[in-house]
């Protein structure tokens, strides 16, 4: 049976619905010899599916990783400069994908996983997954900066930050530690909202995706999620 493209690909654990897209613009997949375009379908049983002239395999076990992330590690399966992935972390024969990104400079948890269709669940913004933060500031908060921080923050590019659950969780020196739940990903907004609200980021650790913890996972530790963790994290899409 036809279906359209990028499922397949996601399926088969090339990435996100979104990265399988990226892949099909690119040039870099081919239907029954011929170079793929965005909107097609095809049939997995019956055409011959390449990417990178490497033959589709439709049907593979799934994998679903939790890894701590430490700080100077990319959140990419590959470097072009040869800086160390979250994929040179793990030791699987299957091909995984990180679901959603840490900077290089931030460290917890990452999930990785070749079900392309959970990790579209996962990073889709409408779905509105949690993932919770540990936040290092260096000032110590006022009253205001939290409450401005949990309503929104227009930053400097005119985006406007959807509400946030913010806690002042201990002080730390001259500054505090911050707990934070976020329902959105945009790139470096933790820092971003930070910086715009006069307390500068120094440390974020994520202890959180939907139902899955960090718990006592050490920077470059990782494990395979439990069924049950698995089936609670796909019964809430």
């Amino acid at each position: 049976m036809e279906e359209r493209l990028q499922k397949i690909l996601a399926r088969s654990g090339y990435g996100s619905r979104r990265t399988c897209e990226e892949l099909i613009a690119s040039g870099r997949v081919k239907i029954n010899g011929l170079v793929a375009k965005l909107g097609e379908k095809a049939d997995p049983e019956n055409d011959q599916i390449m990417v990178d002239n490497q033959s589709v395999a439709v049907k593979q076990n799934l994998v679903y990783i939790a890894l701590y992330k430490p700080r100077g590690v990319l959140s990419t399966t590959h470097s072009p400069d040869r800086r160390i992935t979250v994929n040179d972390l793990v030791d699987t024969a299957n091909r995984v994908y990180p679901v959603g990104r840490l900077d290089f400079d931030s460290e917890g948890l990452i999930l990785l996983t070749n079900d392309g269709e959970l990790a579209n669940r996962i990073t889709h913004p409408r779905y509105g997954h949690e993932k919770e933060y540990r936040v290092l500031v260096s000032k110590r908060p006022d009253e205001n900066q939290i409450n401005t921080w949990r309503r929104g923050v227009v930053l400097n590019d005119g985006y406007r930050t959807s509400p946030a659950q913010v806690t002042l969780e201990s002080l730390y020196g001259k500054g505090a530690w911050l707990r934070i739940i976020l329902r959105e990903g945009r790139k470096r907004q933790i820092r971003q909202t930070g910086a715009t609200l006069g307390l500068p980021v120094v440390k974020i650790i994520r202890v959180r995706i939907g139902n899955i913890h960090i718990g006592s996972l050490k920077p470059r530790q990782w494990r395979y999620l439990s069924e049950s963790e698995i089936k609670t994290l796909k019964a809430s899409q």
